[in-house]
């Protein structure tokens, strides 16, 4: 128990200190449920919302000031183990954290779960490449494709932003592909991405347009008033905003963002912004030199070069 309780506040101190970006399952499965898409057939062992929160009372109850709320419970991508998100609540604000539970039940490992092999990355890149809805910004025969699961009420995402301007202006042999990804804890963020969907189907000009200026006036929308925002905003990109507000509450954008968000749960995405470069995941943006990510860019590029070569 001493072992458990040093990792939690080592990790929990970790992502204070990171100023990590909020992570939130947007489409949580307890118990018994239904497993989502990207779940193995082979039935995995789920522990319960009791047990989750009784090992979270025996972890935290010392502390009146943390408080927690038990997020998702579902399959790992790891076959054998129960993926578990918890929102935890301290002095420093909400922090979610994620673990794995093993299917005897008896242990829980904290700490990212990666992709292993001779092309680690290669699985998710193929998912992403077939199955991305977003929109397009570059040449579609670029080496590399940049992957941004994003949230448009998101701060971290809009903080972000300059950075992957900055790469793509700077690495001519890049793409990016916008994916929506509306977090369960924004108030008005699942219809943002709903006017973004239907602006990008439209015009992708006025999608980038539209989406800056959503960054730009977060400040200024709350849940009240975001369709009257998001319609000016609209109207600022050169679209109908009428047109697009109608569009936006029809089933088929609703199905569109969701299935977004489906593809983000499956290849690990639990917070924004989230990065795929050529199916390598960097989720903690702020945290990375820019010169990093410019090297990653460069190296898939290297290595996109070499596969396609006839030489190989």
């Amino acid at each position: 128990m001493h072992r458990t309780l040093v990792c939690w506040l080592v990790l929990l101190g970790m992502i204070t200190a990171s100023a990590a970006q909020e992570r939130s399952v947007t489409m949580p499965v307890k118990a018994g449920a239904a497993h989502p898409p990207a779940a193995r057939e082979k039935e995995v062992h789920l522990p319960s919302d009791e047990t989750v929160n009784a090992f979270l009372r025996e972890t935290f109850g010392y502390n009146p000031s943390v408080t927690w709320k038990v997020s998702s419970i579902k399959p790992s991508v790891a076959e054998g183990l129960a993926d578990v998100t918890v929102v935890l609540t301290t002095p420093q604000g909400l922090q979610t954290n994620q673990f794995y539970v093993t299917e005897d039940g008896k242990h829980a490992i904290t700490g990212d779960i990666i992709p292993f092999g001779r092309h680690p990355f290669a699985e998710v890149r193929d998912k992403l490449e077939k199955e991305s809805n977003g929109v397009l910004r570059g040449a579609a025969d670029a080496l590399v494709t940049i992957v941004e699961f994003s949230d448009l009420q998101c701060p971290h995402c809009k903080e972000a932003q300059p950075t992957v301007d900055k790469l793509l202006s700077e690495e001519k042999n890049t793409k990016l592909v916008f994916q929506n990804f509306p977090l369960a804890s924004h108030d008005w963020a699942e219809k943002g991405a709903d006017y973004a969907d239907c602006i990008g189907r439209s015009s992708n000009a006025a999608f980038w347009k539209f989406i800056q200026s959503v960054y730009d006036a977060q400040p200024d929308i709350i849940a009240a008033t975001a369709d009257d925002k998001l319609k000016a905003l609209a109207d600022g990109a050169g679209m109908n905003s009428g047109e697009i507000a109608e569009c936006a509450a029809k089933p088929l954008t609703l199905g569109r963002v969701e299935r977004s968000v489906e593809l983000g749960n499956s290849v690990g995405v639990t917070g924004t912004p989230t990065l795929f470069i050529n199916g390598r995941s960097i989720g903690s943006l702020g945290t990375i030199p820019y010169e990093v990510l410019k090297r990653l860019v460069e190296f898939a590029a290297q290595d996109a070069g070499k596969a396609g070569s006839p030489s190989k």
